[in-house]
């Protein structure tokens, strides 16, 4: 009969111990499936259950349900009497040689930008971020870039959208626009910082590479002055490459700011007295700096009859060159590990 076979079953898994196994794993996984796997014991049993007469269906299927339970019931065990001896035959040989895990650093690009970060931060400038693709009126127009003006040429650019009658987007030349988008939407004074990566079409080489990074400021209130901007930048120069560097200020040409200047520092390799490096000159170019052109202000709603600023910008990985000496601008980008590990001391 049909129960004395469910009883025979129950008698059989109650009845096995798991020492009698040799591979218990293995063992354990073929009791599983002999019992519940879909063509084992139980699935066949049920099948046989449904030529059973209707007023026999009570007992037998109460005692099928009996034998399933104990059937996982007895194969959970199993299971964690294997986990159980895993674990104790996985204690720590104390004899072995140690694993010395090599942990992570900073990227020195990383490490340059937090540097720049903290050195404005002291001097109350906050971090101000924005999108990597933008549209022409922030990327350009905004910044006194007129359509058809030469100055548009200065910046190789990837145009992401450029049809006929609708706005161009592109991925961003400079992180100007993230000042644009400030100056927009706050009311001055407006003291800001812009870290994040732009996007030139230029082909790369150990000094020029299509992807890099910039950290612009932007400074704007009443009574700011050329003065208020040279001392900014001779404090940040003493800050980031010590006490005994010295600044100059060389007239230059922005579309965005007037006046507009360059500022180069002492070279710190030589004090001055030229090198390789500087070469010959003394002092080594950082950074592109001047006044808020009133036409800027005047684009973003600012009244520039009330308001003044001054703005400045600089690539990180040339701050990074200059700061550890690094000669070319691909070692940033290649992942190669010999390189990295220079700056594992740098927090």
């Amino acid at each position: 009969m049909l129960k004395d076979k469910i009883q025979e079953y129950i008698n059989d898994i109650q009845s096995t111990s798991i020492e009698k196994f040799q591979d218990k794993a293995t063992e354990v996984e073929m009791f599983r499936v002999k019992y519940l796997g879909k063509k084992g014991i139980i699935s066949d049993l049920f099948e046989q259950f449904k030529s059973v007469p209707n007023e026999e269906k009570k007992d037998l299927g109460k005692a099928l349900n009996q034998l399933k339970v104990i059937a996982m019931d007895k194969i959970e065990e199993f299971k964690a009497y294997c986990e159980q001896s895993e674990e104790l035959n996985s204690t720590n040989d104390l004899s072995l040689p140690a694993d010395f895990t090599q942990l992570g650093s900073r990227h020195v690009l990383s490490v340059v930008m937090n540097e720049i970060t903290e050195i404005f931060a002291r001097l109350g400038f906050t971090v101000a971020e924005s999108v990597e693709i933008e549209d022409d009126w922030h990327l350009f127009s905004a910044l006194n870039f007129p359509p058809d003006h030469p100055a548009r040429d200065m910046q190789d650019t990837f145009f992401v959208e450029k049809e006929e009658g609708r706005q161009e987007v592109a991925l961003r030349t400079h992180t100007s626009s993230v000042q644009v988008r400030v100056m927009e939407s706050q009311k001055p004074p407006i003291r800001i910082i812009a870290p994040g990566r732009v996007f030139r079409n230029e082909a790369i080489s150990a000094r020029a590479h299509c992807i890099f990074h910039q950290v612009e400021a932007l400074y704007v209130d009443k009574h700011v002055s050329f003065a208020d901007l040279k001392q900014t930048l001779l404090y940040f120069a003493k800050e980031m490459f010590g006490a005994e560097t010295q600044i100059r200020l060389r007239p230059s040409y922005f579309p965005f700011t007037e006046p507009s200047a360059e500022m180069d520092i002492s070279c710190g390799i030589c004090g001055g007295k030229g090198c390789n490096i500087c070469k010959g000159t003394g002092w080594l170019e950082i950074l592109g700096c001047g006044m808020v052109d009133p036409n800027v202000l005047q684009a973003c709603g600012i009244d520039p009859t009330q308001y003044s600023g001054f703005a400045l910008g600089m690539g990180v990985e040339r701050m990074a060159m200059l700061k550890y000496q690094i000669r070319d601008l691909r070692l940033y980008f290649e992942n190669d590990l010999r390189f990295l590990k220079q700056f594992e001391a740098i927090v």
